[in-house]
């Protein structure tokens, strides 16, 4: 019994053939020397002897730019809020207070005044922003700007306190004119000034910055190119001990193959190098021991190479579909049908994800009636007009297995040779019926049919490969994969009748999906 669906058994297509007879070798050299320093393990040591260093070297490039970056953004912060308060405060402070005195608005009507601001409002405001600024500075001199600003600020709230009583009070005009001149016109500028004293120890805070990072960038290039040069030193003599030491028994494994290219199948390649080329050097002995026997598996290689071509051709699906489906969804959307068009998107997706199915070669035959359900549901949109159809297929029959994208191409050819050009409107039955061991597919359609000369050609077009089929290739397709997969006594039939439709029918084996196929039947 050969059972096509555990994982072991599946490997034992071409590829995956291949890769068994490798490890088998494989592990055979392992035996006879294990591996002590892998060329692997060489190749990454010098690798990390590179990267590393210039790793390194980068990290703390970026950990000095980030800092400085942090550094440099925050003093940028201070002098723009310093500096927007240099530009106006003193002339919003000194129109409002001049206003209030002249009488032209009040303490509380000021505030609605869009050309006028409230002076406790600016103070309380320059106040908080520049406690702040004090409270996150660590450069001395901008500190003690700071303080001086916040002492010179309590003095003007004073001050403009004693002009808020003699407003209250009234009569007191001459006073307030006067407290303006000698007080509240000097302070505002001395509080300018110390912004100003501010954003100039600030910038000099930003020069000694950008001069860390100067003396920063210069010690990087000097560190990196004595690294460099001691990295071309040690990659210069790593590179040569490793090559040699990879290339020398390359050499003799060279001549070794060489002679059995010649016909000497008594050569051997003697290689003790304790690595994977001693390993190699060994299946290589191995493979010319086994020569004669590995030739004579030959042609079974190049069957699974045709069956490896044949599940390539069977993705070969019409584009045109796929074009007309989308161009279907888009007309839906424009047509604000977003239903009917998300409808069709679920089914294009199903669609398709069942064409690919993980890979898989074989499917269940509910998995294709799904497919087969997708495809129609696609296609009745399209062609509502003309296309009718039915599945009937028995739930008992469910877990029986197929080859993917068996009734596809059938149902493809009953619509467009069949129904597509009938006058009317047509319609395709598709059943699945079981006979002793043997599932008989059926795909028919009461179409245009096809005449007695018409059909005899067909019949020998799916006879052949499908390589060389001028028309039909669908089902010449699924014929040769039926055959090449279960046996030459399964594959496909056709009767048709010119005006009366066709009657595709496929025979294969009644198998569940996880069971074994017959001996008699090719694995």
């Amino acid at each position: 019994m050969i059972s096509l669906y555990n994982t072991h058994e599946q490997r034992m297509f071409y590829l995956g053939d291949k890769e068994m007879k490798r490890d088998a070798l494989w592990q055979n050299g392992s035996n006879k020397s294990p591996i002590r320093f892998s060329i692997n393990k060489k190749i990454l040591m010098l690798a990390a002897a590179i990267v590393l260093p210039f790793f390194i070297v980068v990290v703390v490039l970026l950990v000095s730019m980030i800092q400085y970056s942090r550094v440099y953004d925050k003093i940028v912060s201070d002098m723009t809020i310093a500096n927007n308060y240099n530009l106006n405060f003193k002339d919003e402070m000194d129109e409002s207070l001049y206003k209030l005195v002249v009488g032209y608005v009040d303490f509380g009507n000021i505030s609605e005044d869009e050309t006028l601001k409230d002076p406790y409002a600016l103070i309380g405001e320059l106040r908080a922003e520049f406690t702040k600024l004090k409270d996150i500075t660590t450069e001395t001199e901008s500190r003690v700007w700071l303080e001086t600003l916040l002492r010179n600020i309590d003095t003007l709230e004073k001050r403009v306190d004693d002009i808020f009583e003699n407003i209250r009070i009234g009569g007191r005009y001459d006073e307030n004119i006067q407290e303006l001149d000698n007080n509240i016109y000097i302070l505002t500028e001395l509080i300018q000034d110390d912004i100003q004293y501010y954003i100039y120890y600030q910038t000099k805070a930003m020069e000694v910055v950008t001069g860390n990072l100067k003396q920063q960038m210069q010690s990087f290039i000097i560190v990196c190119g004595l690294l460099v040069l001691f990295l071309v030193v040690l990659t210069v003599i790593a590179t040569w001990r490793i090559t040699t030491g990879i290339l020398r028994p390359i050499k003799v494994l060279y001549d070794a193959t060489r002679q059995v290219s010649e016909g000497d199948l008594s050569a051997r390649a003697d290689v003790c190098s304790k690595d994977e080329i001693e390993i190699l050097a060994n299946g290589f002995n191995d493979m010319a021991a086994n020569m004669q026997t590995l030739i004579g598996q030959i042609k079974e290689d190049e069957q699974k190479m045709r069956r490896l071509d044949l599940r390539l051709l069977q993705e070969q699906i019409n584009p045109h579909f796929l074009y007309n489906t989308l161009d279907t969804i888009v007309w839906l959307i424009e047509d604000e049908k977003a239903d009917e068009a998300v409808n069709m998107v679920v089914s294009l997706s199903s669609f398709f994800r069942l064409v690919l199915s993980k890979g898989k070669e074989i499917i269940t035959l509910r998995e294709e009636e799904q497919h087969i359900s997708s495809y129609l549901k696609i296609q009745e949109r399209r062609y509502r007009d003309i296309l009718e159809y039915d599945i009937q297929i028995d739930d008992a029959l469910y877990d029986y297995q197929i080859l993917k994208l068996s009734l596809q191409p059938l149902v493809e050819n009953a619509l467009y040779h069949g129904i597509k050009y009938k006058r009317s409107r047509g319609c395709i039955h598709i059943s699945c019926e079981k006979t002793g061991e043997v599932l008989h597919l059926a795909v028919s359609d009461n179409g245009i049919g096809m005449d007695e000369e018409d059909l005899e050609q067909l019949r020998k077009e799916i006879e052949r490969p499908c390589r060389e089929t001028e028309k039909g290739f669908g089902l010449a397709n699924v014929n040769e994969r039926i055959r090449m997969y279960f046996g030459t006594g399964y594959g496909m039939k056709i009767e048709s009748e010119k005006g009366r439709g066709t009657i595709v029918e496929l025979i294969i084996p009644a198998i569940k999906i996880y069971e074994s196929l017959p001996d008699d039947v090719p694995g």
